[in-house]
C-alpha cells in the first residue's frame, strides 16, 4: 500500500516490458519506474506448476500478469498467492479465478472479507488513475487456505508460504524459496520508502510496530540472499536490516518521549522532521507521522528486538 494520501500523477500500471529472470525459473515483474501503487510481482517456475506472487491493482493489471504467467507456464498448472490483502497487491485476484489455484493464509482471507470493501472505497478516492484501475473489482475467496505455514511442491522446486502477521497487516505472509534463498516480503520491507504504517484509527489500527520488528528479525534469521520488496528495487538482506533498525529506533524514541510526559502531537512535531531529514532520499514521508502515532498507541516493547521463530 503506497502513497495513499497523495494524488497519483502516474497511472499504477504494471510494466511487463521490465520482466526479468533473477534466478533460474524465478521471474520478476518489477516496480522499475517506481510508480506509486505498482508492486514487485513474482512468477516462480516448477516442472509441474508455476506460482504467481501478487496481481497488481485491479482486474486489468491482473489480466496482464496472468497472460505473462500463462506464457511462461506453457501448459503447466498455475497457482496464485498474495503477500497481503492491500489493493495494489491483491485486488486483481478475480482474473485468476478458475484459471489458477488461489492459495494463501486464512488470516489474510479473513482480513480481506472484513476490510476489502472499505479499502476499495478508500483507494477509489485517491485520484482518477487509481479509480480507473479499480473499476469492476470483485472479491473472490482463495481456493485453499493454510494456518502457520505451508509448502508448495511445484515439481523440482519447493516454495514455503509463511504467515507473519500481524505486522504491516493482520495477514502478512512471506514467500520463501529455500534453495535459492530468495524471499518475497510484500510491504514488510520497501526500498527507499518510509515503512508504510497503515494506522487509521478507528477504521483500521491493526498494524503493530512491535510485532513488525519481530517479523523482520524472523526474516533475517532465514538468511536470505535476495529480498523482493513490496515496492522499489530488489536487494539483499541489508534491506530488511534497514527496515528493522528504522522501526526499532522510532519505537525507542517515541517511548522515551512518551514516558517523559510529551504529548502525542508534540512527539510528532519533534520527531517527524528529524526522521524525515535522516532519510532525504526516501519516498512517502507521510508515513512517518502514522508510524509515530502507532508506536504512541501501542507503546514500544523492548522485547520486540528479540529474535523469534
Amino acid at each position: 500500500m503506497d502513497e495513499l494520501q497523495s494524488t497519483q500523477d502516474s497511472a499504477p500500471i504494471v510494466d511487463l516490458a521490465g520482466i526479468c529472470e533473477i534466478a533460474d525459473g524465478v521471474w520478476i515483474i518489477p516496480d522499475s519506474h517506481r510508480i506509486p501503487l505498482v508492486p514487485n510481482i513474482g512468477i516462480v517456475e516448477g516442472k509441474r506448476s508455476v506460482l504467481v506472487i501478487d496481481t497488481g491493482m485491479g482486474p486489468k493489471n491482473a489480466e496482464m500478469v496472468l497472460n505473462a504467467a500463462t506464457k511462461i507456464a506453457n501448459g503447466r498448472q498455475l497457482l496464485l498467492t498474495i503477500t497481503h490483502f492491500h489493493p495494489e497487491h491483491g485486488f486483481g485476484h478475480q482474473a485468476f479465478a478458475g484459471k489458477a489455484t488461489i492459495f494463501y493464509n486464512r488470516k489474510q482471507r479473513d482480513e480481506l472479507r472484513a476490510k476489502g470493501p472499505g479499502y476499495l472505497a478508500m483507494f477509489r478516492g485517491f485520484g482518477e488513475n487509481v479509480a480507473k484501475c479499480l473499476v469492476g473489482v470483485e472479491f473472490v475467496d482463495p481456493d485453499l487456505v493454510y494456518d502457520g505455514s505451508a509448502t508448495i511442491e511445484l515439481g523440482g522446486r519447493e516454495v514455503e508460504l509463511i504467515e507473519m502477521g500481524p505486522a504491516h497487516s493482520l495477514g502478512d505472509q512471506v514467500v520463501w524459496l529455500p534453495k535459492e534463498r530468495i524471499v518475497f516480503v510484500g510491504d514488510l520491507v520497501e526500498t527507499r520508502v518510509f515503512p508504510i504504517v497503515p494506522y487509521f484509527p478507528p477504521d483500521d489500527a491493526d498494524v503493530n510496530g512491535n510485532k513488525w520488528i519481530k517479523v523482520l528479525r524472523r526474516i533475517m534469521a532465514l538468511k536470505p540472499k535476495t529480498v523482493i520488496t513490496g515496492h522499489g528495487e530488489i536487494g539483499g538482506p541489508e534491506l530488511v536490516e534497514i527496515a528493522e533498525r528504522y522501526l526499532t529506533e522510532m519505537g525507542q524514541q517515541v517511548e522515551r518521549l512518551k514516558n517523559s510526559g510529551v504529548s502525542e502531537d508534540d512527539i510528532v512535531a519533534q520527531l517527524g522532521p528529524m526522521i524525515r531529514n535522516k532519510h532525504p532520499d526516501w519516498r512517502e514521508p507521510n508515513w512517518v507521522e502514522s508510524g509515530i502515532r502507532c508506536f504512541y498507541s501501542t507503546g514500544y516493547n523492548a522485547g520486540a528486538t528479540e529474535t523469534t521463530q
